[in-house]
């Protein structure tokens, strides 16, 4: 990958390629539906066929590491739903538990639960999307329509406690702003009554269609050994038939007190990658539902938590599942109210580091296909 606007291969490696002038140069992006955000991709064609991809990235870079080594923890908060603006609450779960364990604070059981299930919900949320979107960039509009009414009703849930329907900045040190009630409840197990039906439609609509099926059935497979190779994490990496998922390996907050399986696939291509998503929106229902089963009374936040966070010197490493992956944040305290150092591992940016090696020698048509099946969000790359 390419940070900045370097493009492409120079005169020599095309000679040594031995490609000829009838080999074109093609630029999907920056500004391109399919690539979700400020993305361009240098196609190398041979008719329509790939032969070298080059991703450039860094057009949104905002220096949100850097933001976060110049205010206090505190004022972080707002910065973390905006690496990863679909799955924000889990970004924002994730940052609250690492400053909680740096600075030794802790959190009411009721709070954790909480945080599960707005995490859970903002998860189905991301995936939802995901479907609509994924689908759309094959040409299918219907299920797109379909998808837009759940997902409003995630956000009117998640709205009620948050006051927020995309950026979210719901969790604070020591539990959550707003304990949640009897019409958020309500709500929950409405939407998971409904959802539940509905997969069975999506099962008819979208798995079981042939198009779909020959569009991402056996294109862009990835092998378990590559997957290790770049870093590929979350159901990309899953769908490898790699069981690998950071709230079961290396469980945090609740989840250890619930059960749910690991969804994975078995040919690591598209339609895998797809297979594994809807089938773990179904585990996050699970999971909501054994949470809203269990949650206990009490308090939602800690009142101890002082105003300006100051922890020990010291450093913290902290790993979270967000939508897309794997994600991990460090941060280093001197003792003083602003961090030394924070830096965070994102899983778009290795998703998308495969890419090259996916599309090559594949038909351009299918380039889509296998990009829109990494799920990438890129201001998470561009963080």
């Amino acid at each position: 990958m390419t940070e900045g606007n370097i493009t492409s291969l120079d005169t020599e490696k095309k000679v040594a390629s031995g490609l000829t002038e009838q080999t074109f140069w093609l630029n999907m992006g920056p500004q391109h539906p399919a690539t979700h955000g400020v993305l361009r991709i240098v196609l190398h064609l041979d008719g329509e066929r790939v032969v070298e991809a080059e991703p450039v990235i860094g057009y949104v870079h905002r220096g949100h590491e850097r933001m976060g080594e110049t205010r206090g923890y505190a004022q972080f908060l707002p910065n973390n739903s905006r690496m990863d603006y679909l799955g924000a609450m889990t970004y924002n779960h994730a940052y609250c538990a690492a400053v909680e364990k740096l600075a030794g604070i802790e959190v009411p059981p009721r709070a954790e639960y909480i945080r599960v299930i707005t995490s859970e919900f903002n998860r189905l949320s991301s995936h939802l999307l995901f479907l609509g979107a994924y689908l759309m960039d094959l040409g299918a509009f219907t299920p797109f329509l379909y998808i837009w009414e759940e997902r409003e009703e995630i956000n009117d849930i998640l709205n009620h406690v948050t006051g927020s329907r995309l950026t979210y900045c719901y969790n604070r040190f020591g539990g959550v702003h707003k304990d949640i009630d009897d019409q958020f409840t309500a709500g929950a197990r409405a939407y998971i009554k409904r959802q539940r039906k509905r997969f069975k439609m999506y099962d008819k609509l979208v798995t079981g269609n042939v198009i779909f099926q020959n569009r991402t059935q056996g294109v862009g497979a990835i092998t378990p050994e590559q997957a290790f190779n770049y870093g590929v994490t979350g159901p990309c990496l899953r769908a490898c038939g790699v069981e690998y998922d950071i709230r079961k390996k290396e469980p945090y907050s609740v989840y250890s007190e619930v059960e749910f399986m690991i969804p994975t696939g078995r040919n690591g291509d598209a339609f895998d990658r797809y297979a594994v998503r809807l089938a773990e929106m179904e585990q996050s229902l699970r999971i909501i539902e054994q949470c809203l089963d269990r949650l206990p009374q009490g308090a939602y936040i800690n009142d101890n938590v002082p105003q300006y966070l100051a922890p020990d010197p010291g450093e913290v490493f902290f790993a979270f599942e967000s939508p897309r992956g794997e994600t991990n944040i460090f941060i280093v305290s001197d003792g003083s109210r602003i961090p030394y150092r924070m830096h965070w591992k994102t899983p778009s940016y290795t998703n998308l580091s495969i890419l090259a090696e996916l599309v090559r020698g594949q038909f351009i048509a299918d380039v889509i296909s296998i990009m829109g099946s990494l799920d990438l969000v890129i201001p998470e790359i561009d963080k």
